[in-house]
């Protein structure tokens, strides 16, 4: 018989990262098959369709009106979208918690 491992409570089902923008909060899919399709997209190929893709790909359509209704500009617009992807990727730098200290020896 096959040894089996149960890895459950390693994982986060329901956490979900989320972004604020002048005290409101939107949450951000962080999904592994959106991710996958996200990140080619944003790989050097910033044209406005990749860019449409993404943000739906991020972001439910609840969200979305949310978001749409905060009226960014191109730049800000650009700048949500990149912390958007760092926080569902989980590679934003600024993540709250203690900094850890590296070891030395």
């Amino acid at each position: 018989m096959a040894k089996v491992i149960d890895i459950s409570d390693k994982l986060s089902f329901e956490e979900k990262p989320k972004i604020r923008i002048k005290g409101k909060e939107y949450e951000v899919n962080n999904d592994a098959m959106s991710i996958l399709k996200a990140l080619p997209k944003l790989n050097g190929n910033m044209n406005p369709e990749a860019l449409s893709e993404t943000y739906e790909l991020m972001f439910s359509e609840t969200e979305r009106k949310k978001i749409d209704k905060l009226n960014l500009d191109f730049a800000d617009f650009m700048t949500l979208m990149i912390e958007a992807v760092k926080a569902a990727a989980g590679t934003d730098e600024k993540s709250e918690g203690e900094a850890q200290t590296p070891a030395t020896t």
